[in-house]
C-alpha cells in the first residue's frame, strides 16, 4: 500500500514536524513518504506531483493557514481519482469535525487530535478488514452516515520515535527552519488559544531530544525552533537545555524558544546574560494586551511588571533578541486600550513587535462565547475578527495601518534612530507615529505597490514634510545616517541630493588628507590614500553635531561633517564626524 503523508507549509524554509512523527510512528509496518509544498505553490502543480506517485492513501497536515489551499487539492484529487483514500487532521480539523465532514465530503477520515497511533491504526485497517470502529479518535462515514469515534488516551511522549533521522531530509536542513518539540500541552487556559484546552504538559524523553539535537546540528541544521509552549514552565528543566545548547552549540546555529516572560527568574536570565554566547538564543514572548480586564475575560494570568523586569534583563543583556506579541480585538480591548498596549510594549524597545489580529479559532472557548462580545468574523480560515462590540471594523484597519509600517520601519530595522527620534521627540507616543504614517501611507495608495529601499526613505521624508515638522534637518541627518550605516558598499546614487558641491568636496578632502585627526582617532588609523578618500568614501554636511547624539542622545546644533568608508575588502562601513570648517 502506497501512503504519502503531505501538508502545504506557509514557506518553503519552513517544515512539517507532525507528517514526519506520522512517518516515524508508522514504521516499519508501513513506509510513509513524505511530499512537502507550500501555499503559494499552484494547486494543479500539487495535484499532479501527488497524483503521478500513484498512492493509495494520502494523510495532509491541516492548520488555518494551510486549510482553503488543501480542500482545493483534495477535491482536485478526487476528482481525478476517487479510490484514493484522503485522511486529514490537525488542530484546523479536529474541532467541529461533523461540521467538517458534512461539508467536505472528499473527506474520507478526519484524525482527531494526537495523530500518531491513530494514523497507523487507520493504515492497518485500510490494509486489512477495514474495521474503522476499531480505531479511535477517528471520524470516517459507515453508509453514508458520519460516525466519531472516541479519542484514546494520551500518548506517553518518551516511547515515541525520532522524527528527524531521515535521510531525505539531510540535504535540506541547512536551508530550512527545523522544529523541535520538547513537550506537549499548556499549563496556562488563555481562551483565544488551542493551547488551551489540553490540559497539562507532558514531557518527551530529554536525552532523546539531545541527541537529535546533537544528529541535526551534525547534518547542518542552523535554525532550530521549539514550538514548546511555554518553554521556560519548569526551571530547572529549562536551564539544563539551556546548559546544554550553550556547551555543544556549533557555530552560526540558532535555537527559539517560547517563553513566558513573567515567569522567568531572574537568575535564569543572568545565567544566559553570561554564559550564552551573542545570537545563540531568540525569545519569542507573547504579551497580547497590557489590560488588566482584558487578560481576566480570558483567562489569561500575566504580572506586566515582572514581563518588563524579565525583557528589560534580556535585552540589557545584549545577548538574546526578542520578539513580542500583541493581539488586536481581545474582549473589551477597545481602539484607545489598544493605543496604550502598543505604548506600553514599545517602550521596553523590543527587536521586533509583531501586531497580529485575533482569529476566532474552532475550539477555542473564546469562538464558543463569541456572542458575549458581539464577535463578527471571518467565516473561513484564519477567522479573523471584523469588528466586536468595542472595536469597530474601522477601528481595525486603522490599526492594520500601524501594522503595515511597523512592519517596514521597526520591525526591520532600517532607520532606528531615526525612529527613535520620531517616537521620542515629535511625535506624542509611538503608537501616534505609526498611526499617522501608516494612515498617509495608505491614503497614498503605497500598500499596493513595491517597494525598495530609498523608497522606504523618500517617503517617509514625503510624510514629514508634509507635516511641516520643526528641525526637519536634524530628521534629515538621522536618516542620512541610518541609509548609510546598513550599506556595505557606497551607494551610486543615494535617495538624497548631495548637500556638497564638488569643489566644496574636493576641498574638504584635501583638508582631511592633510590633518585626518579632523574626525577622531579612528578616522586617522585608517591612513586612507587620496584614491581611497576619493573612491570609498561618502560625506555629508550636517546641522548637527550626529556622534553626540547617538551616543548621549543629545542635540547639538553645529555645523558638521558625516563621512563613511565603505572598506570593499570587508564588506562593512565606517562612520565618522566632526566640525565643519
Amino acid at each position: 500500500m502506497k501512503v504519502i503523508a503531505s501538508t502545504l507549509n506557509a514557506k518553503y524554509i519552513h517544515t512539517n514536524i507532525a507528517i514526519r512523527y506520522l512517518k516515524a510512528y508508522a514504521q516499519p509496518d508501513f513506509d510513509v513518504e513524505l511530499a512537502e509544498y507550500t501555499i503559494k505553490d499552484p494547486v494543479m502543480n500539487i495535484v499532479t506531483d501527488l497524483v503521478r506517485k500513484k498512492p493509495d492513501v494520502i494523510g495532509f497536515s491541516c492548520y488555518i493557514w494551510n486549510i482553503e489551499e488543501t480542500i482545493k487539492v483534495i477535491k482536485m484529487i478526487k476528482k481525478i481519482d476517487p479510490s484514493i483514500h484522503i485522511a486529514v487532521g490537525g488542530p484546523e480539523v479536529t474541532y467541529d469535525v461533523a461540521d467538517w465532514m458534512n461539508n467536505i465530503k472528499e473527506f474520507d477520515y478526519i484524525v482527531i487530535g494526537e495523530g500518531e497511533e491513530t494514523f497507523k491504526q487507520l493504515l492497518t485497517e485500510l490494509n486489512g478488514t477495514m474495521n474503522m470502529e476499531n480505531v479511535h479518535g477517528l471520524a470516517f462515514r459507515e453508509n453514508g452516515q458520519v460516525r466519531i469515534n472516541p479519542q484514546r488516551n494520551k500518548l506517553d511522549l518518551r516511547e515515541l520515535p525520532s522524527p528527524f533521522r531521515f535521510e531525505e531530509d539531510i540535504p535540506h536542513l541547512s536551508k530550512r527552519v527545523t522544529y523541535i518539540e520538547t513537550s506537549r500541552g499548556c499549563p496556562f487556559s488563555c481562551q483565544f488559544c488551542l493551547s488551551s484546552i489540553e490540559v497539562g504538559v507532558r514531557y518527551f524523553d530529554r536525552e532523546k531530544i539531545k541527541d537529535d539535537i546533537r544528529y541535526l546540528m551534525k547534518n547542518g541544521a542552523k535554525t532550530l525552533k521549539f514550538v514548546d509552549r511555554t518553554f521556560n514552565i519548569s526551571r530547572s528543566y529549562a536551564l539544563e537545555m539551556f546548559q546544554f545548547l550553550i556547551d555543544e552549540h556549533l557555530p552560526g546555529t540558532v535555537f527559539q524558544f517560547e517563553i513566558t516572560a513573567d515567569i522567568m527568574r531572574p537568575e535564569v536570565i543572568e545565567f544566559l546574560n553570561k554564559e550564552a554566547p551573542a545570537g545563540l538564543f531568540r525569545f519569542e514572548i507573547g504579551v497580547q494586551s497590557t489590560n488588566d480586564y482584558t487578560n481576566e475575560l480570558v483567562m489569561r494570568k500575566q504580572n506586566f511588571d515582572k514581563l518588563c523586569r524579565t525583557v528589560t534583563m534580556v535585552k540589557d543583556g545584549g545577548k538574546i533578541d526578542q520578539h513580542l506579541d500583541l493581539i488586536a480585538g481581545l474582549p473589551e480591548e477597545d481602539y484607545d486600550s489598544f493605543k496604550r498596549t502598543f505604548n506600553d510594549v514599545f517602550a521596553m524597545r523590543p527587536e521586533e513587535l509583531q501586531l497580529g489580529f485575533l482569529k476566532m479559532l474552532r475550539g477555542t472557548g473564546l469562538r464558543l462565547r463569541a456572542e458575549d462580545h458581539q464577535y463578527i468574523y471571518m467565516d473561513h480560515s484564519p477567522y479573523e475578527i471584523l469588528g466586536n462590540n468595542v472595536l469597530s471594523f474601522d477601528d481595525i484597519i486603522r490599526i492594520k495601518q500601524v501594522e503595515d509600517v511597523l512592519e517596514k520601519y521597526w520591525n526591520d530595522h532600517r532607520m532606528d534612530a531615526t525612529v527613535e527620534y520620531l517616537v521620542t521627540k515629535v511625535f506624542p507616543t509611538p503608537f501616534d507615529f505609526f498611526q499617522e504614517f501608516g494612515s498617509y501611507w495608505e491614503q497614498k495608495g503605497w500598500s499596493r505597490i513595491g517597494h525598495q529601499l530609498e523608497d522606504l526613505f523618500n517617503r517617509l521624508f514625503e510624510f514629514l514634510q508634509s507635516k511641516e515638522i520643526a528641525d526637519m534637518d536634524i530628521i534629515e541627518g538621522l536618516m542620512k545616517f541610518d541609509y548609510i550605516s546598513k550599506q556595505k558598499y557606497k551607494p551610486r546614487k543615494p535617495w538624497w541630493q548631495p548637500s556638497f558641491e564638488r569643489s566644496e568636496r574636493s576641498k574638504l578632502y584635501q583638508s582631511l588628507l592633510e590633518n585626518p585627526i579632523l574626525l577622531g582617532e579612528g578616522f586617522l588609523k585608517l591612513q586612507l590614500s587620496e584614491k581611497e578618500i576619493y573612491k570609498h568614501t561618502l560625506s555629508e554636511r550636517l546641522s548637527f553635531d550626529i556622534e553626540r547624539y547617538i551616543n548621549d542622545g543629545i542635540i547639538e546644533k553645529k555645523d558638521s561633517v558625516l563621512l563613511a568608508y565603505f572598506d570593499s575588502s570587508s564588506e562593512t562601513v565606517s562612520i565618522f564626524s566632526g566640525p565643519l570648517h
